[in-house]
């Protein structure tokens, strides 16, 4: 089988189909028809002898060919797609609009304090920021860049470390002088402590409680009646003297210093939490996301 242009741009109708899940929403990234779309993928089909979709009025569906078929040639469209950005405009100038999905904590600690000069530095930027506890669906969801607390889940999107900040276990003065100081992890786990559990936006499930000493994992199972989503109320309600919260050292440091809130169980110091950048993987950064990566990169060391 030779390669020309045709079965080039096929290739591209196809990877547009697998990346937006629908052939309406692939028409509209590539500025086509619905048709034209379907009638692009069934000459690719007929090129290749194989059927590349299982289709239903409601869903569209990768058949086994199609996702060997779709392994294979992504890194070849990756590559064209690089080549191309090398000389677009659009590698070099930062402008068009910039959609961005934050996690609420760092979008208020990180970004307030700093996006005006961020927009102030690019005047033909136009960024819109959301703030959400989950990710979703970055490509369908329409999102340029993400940037999100935790581990990232497996998937085609590029997941670029930004930091890691240290888990520490804290609690009141007040809640300690009537409690007392937990001497060791398990501790927390007598029906003498209260401990406010926080709830993992991905999963729905409240965190675990771990202890890392070295390569040494201490789980210590809680079942306190207080869960909390949002990681400013944890704080407020830590400080108020009403539970143990363990909480990123990100945002903190002003509790420690004004001794509102008093690190505990020192011993255990290694448990750590990543903040990273997602972003779509078949494509090569443009500018906008590059500049706006570095511009995160940059104050995440402010903090």
């Amino acid at each position: 089988m030779t390669f020309d242009a045709r079965l080039a741009s096929g290739m591209g109708v196809f990877a547009a189909v697998v990346d937006t899940g629908s052939f309406v929403r692939a028409a509209e990234v590539l500025d086509m028809t619905p048709p034209g779309v379907s009638r692009a993928i069934a000459r690719l089909e007929g090129r290749l002898g194989a059927r590349l979709f299982d289709r239903t009025t409601r869903s569209v569906k990768l058949t086994d060919e199609g996702r060997r078929f779709h392994e294979h040639i992504t890194p070849l469209l990756a590559g064209m797609e690089q080549a191309a950005s090398l000389v677009s405009d659009s590698a070099t100038t930062v402008r068009g609009r910039l959609r961005v999905n934050a996690d609420p904590f760092f979008s208020q600690l990180m970004l307030a304090p700093y996006l005006g000069n961020f927009v102030s530095r690019y005047p033909e930027l136009e960024l819109e920021v959301i703030t959400r506890d989950h990710l979703g669906d970055l490509v369908a969801d329409g999102f340029d860049v993400a940037v999100r607390f935790g581990q990232p889940q497996a998937s085609t999107l590029v997941a670029r470390k930004l930091l890691d900040t240290p888990i520490l276990t804290v609690a009141s003065p007040a809640y300690l002088k009537k409690h007392g100081m937990p001497k060791k992890p398990a501790d927390l786990g007598t029906a003498g402590h209260i401990c406010i559990q926080y709830r993992d936006p991905e999963t729905g499930r409240p965190f675990r409680w771990e202890f890392h000493k070295g390569k040494s994992v201490t789980i210590v199972p809680m079942s306190g009646r207080l869960v909390i989503n949002d990681v400013r109320t944890m704080h407020g309600i830590c400080r108020a003297g009403h539970g143990v919260a363990q909480v990123m050292a990100l945002g903190v440091a002003d509790y420690l210093k004004d001794g509102s809130l008093v690190q505990i169980l020192q011993g255990w110091p290694d448990e750590r939490f990543p903040l990273y950048a997602l972003y779509p993987s078949r494509h090569l950064p443009p500018a906008k996301v590059v500049a706006f990566l570095d511009f995160v990169t940059s104050v995440s060391k402010k903090v």
